[in-house]
């Protein structure tokens, strides 16, 4: 009696065992890594106070944030096929498109504008960029700042760029030639813009040239088969970033130094208010409507892309472009999340 009335127990709770088993299996969430760097703007504010992270437990999934230093970092995880989902410039996003990462941009996170500058040095004579012929130009080669002064002295103010003196230089090695005055002018980006900016004044800058050309930005990429896989995560996250850039969109004004938005900004990545206030004020963040249109993945990031090919090339980063590189940008996701 007693060995039966145990079997039956043992019987019992293994159904309860398996009940449960499948219960939590039924609920398990999708670990999903994400890469993203220091560069200020919506999406940063949204990972800080949570809302990816509602929205992806809500779908099914939990994030595992992860801060690179370089968006050369995050190419390499993403063809090592560790982290699905990260941040990229768009000239790192070509590269890594043509070395083999089968990656498609899905986001616009921000147009560079103003944030890169060209500056002439005060008392230099430099008053226009035509002015530059027979000048020495410091930049960081191969960087979107090193491109944008290429495409514009080709082809938007028609200058010879053999006939500017551009030099290699680091933002720090920029900022001590300048003070030295071994330079007239540099294209740059912030803090070293900033200390430029002192004693010098904007001739250009990445926003006119984008307009002009093509737009340098930093994107958001993602593994192509993953995304093909998960379409209810994708829905979810490209969704929490339309409502981002919209309130940013609605509220900039608001985004003060002690504001939440620009202080959970700090918190993730550092820094201090003020200078999160006047970076997010040299940028521009396209909504969901504008990342959908022509000027960026409906076309204008498909032309950067492929210009960014052929300065890659030519500054031997690359062997050879590719043909086509339609199939590495996709606004299906940005046309959803504006409906």
């Amino acid at each position: 009696m007693f060995y039966s009335n145990a079997l039956k127990y043992m019987a019992g709770a293994a159904t309860i065992a398996t009940s449960l088993l499948t219960s939590s299996l039924a609920r398990a969430e999708t670990n999903v890594i994400i890469g993203y760097q220091q560069i200020v703007g919506p999406f940063i504010a949204a990972i800080a106070d949570g809302r990816f992270d509602a929205a992806a437990k809500e779908a099914g999934y939990i994030v595992d944030w992860r801060q690179f230093s370089s968006g050369g970092d995050i190419s390499t995880a993403l063809a090592s096929g560790n982290v699905p989902i990260g941040v990229i410039g768009s000239t790192g996003t070509t590269a890594a498109a043509t070395r083999g990462v089968d990656l498609e941009l899905f986001w616009i996170l921000d147009n560079i504008g103003k944030s890169e500058a060209l500056v002439a040095r005060e008392g230099s004579g430099i008053e226009k960029p035509e002015d530059l012929v027979g000048r020495s130009v410091g930049v960081p080669f191969v960087s979107t700042s090193h491109f944008h002064l290429l495409v514009g002295l080709e082809q938007v103010w028609k200058v010879d760029p053999r006939e500017v003196n551009i030099l290699n230089m680091k933002p720090p090695q920029i900022v001590a030639a300048w003070q030295r005055g071994d330079i007239d002018a540099a294209y740059v980006w912030p803090p070293a813009l900033s200390e430029l900016l002192k004693t010098g004044k904007v001739i250009s800058d990445s926003e006119v040239i984008g307009a002009a050309s093509v737009p340098t930005f930093d994107g958001l990429v993602v593994d192509k088969k993953w995304a093909a896989e998960n379409p209810k995560f994708m829905a979810a996250f490209t969704k929490v970033l339309a409502e981002s850039y919209a309130d940013y969109k609605a509220n900039a004004a608001s985004w003060t130094a002690d504001s939440a938005p620009v202080q959970n900004i700090v918190k993730l990545i550092g820094g201090d208010g003020a200078g999160t206030v006047e970076a997010l004020n040299l940028l521009s963040f396209p909504t969901a409507e504008e990342q959908a249109s022509e000027t960026w993945l409906g076309g204008g990031a498909l032309r950067a892309l492929t210009e960014s090919a052929k300065f890659l090339a030519d500054q031997k980063q690359i062997d050879k472009a590719l043909d086509d590189y339609a199939p590495y940008v996709n606004s299906a996701y940005a046309k959803e999340a504006a409906k």
